[in-house]
């Protein structure tokens, strides 16, 4: 049984939605404002978050912002709000899911068992930790380090740097990129990854001009590798 938290405003939405969640099987709680939301995120600590965008008390992209400052707890954002760029921009703050009113509670359930499933602890044996050069990726605590250094990373970053990590020395199109990290389709998105690679070559002490793990192939994709010199 998954514990998920609605943070949804509309009466006429939240308990039919309630109901059908809990027939399928979840324990849900709701919170009808961003900050009541908030709180109960951190004090109950729920498998998954359900968050409406258009709150009466804070805008749910902020509550998203302060969310992830302080926690990694899978969110899928449930709003009408479906313009691409506003889609790209949540998912871009650390969203998990996008799915836009209205939506069916079978939708909804699905899209949360396969979140939930991603989100899932990996088995010891069969996702050990990578290794790439200097840099040390473990999916089971999502800990990244470089040469014996903690990095601290976002859920997205993360995610990213782990995908680049399982294929060493291939080149790794955009396209799969937004299709496996993302998990949105390829379509005018590609300055989400340009920006993304950024940080992450920040965090990893390096920059396009001047390369040490992440090397740009103009045009194709981005390539994983350790520093020339370097064993793994």
């Amino acid at each position: 049984m998954a514990r998920l938290l609605l943070i949804e405003d509309d009466l006429t939405i939240r308990t039919p939605l309630i109901r059908a969640l809990r027939e399928r099987g979840h324990a849900v709680a709701a919170a009808s404002t961003a900050l009541t939301g908030l709180r109960d995120a951190l004090e109950d600590r729920p498998d998954l978050v359900v968050l409406d965008l258009g709150l009466p008390d804070l805008d749910g992209a902020e509550l998203l912002r302060m969310l992830r400052a302080v926690s990694s707890v899978p969110v899928i954002v449930a709003t009408a709000r479906d313009d691409e760029r506003e889609i790209v921009r949540i998912l871009d703050a650390g969203a998990d899911d996008y799915v836009v009113k209205p939506f069916t509670a079978a939708q909804l359930d699905a899209r949360a068992r396969a979140v939930l499933r991603r989100a899932a602890p990996e088995d010891r044996d069969a996702d050990p930790a990578l290794v790439v050069g200097g840099l040390r990726i473990d999916p089971r605590t999502r800990q990244v380090s470089l040469d014996g250094v903690p990095v601290e990373l976002t859920p997205r970053e993360f995610d990213l740097l782990h995908h680049l990590a399982g294929r060493p020395g291939q080149v790794v199109t955009k396209r799969e990129l937004l299709t496996e990290v993302w998990r949105i389709p390829y379509g005018g998105a590609d300055k989400t990854v340009d920006v993304h690679l950024s940080w992450l070559r920040r965090k990893l002490g390096e920059n396009a001009q001047q390369p040490r793990y992440l090397h740009t192939v103009r045009g194709v994709g981005v390539r994983l590798a350790p520093p020339a010199g370097t064993v793994g």
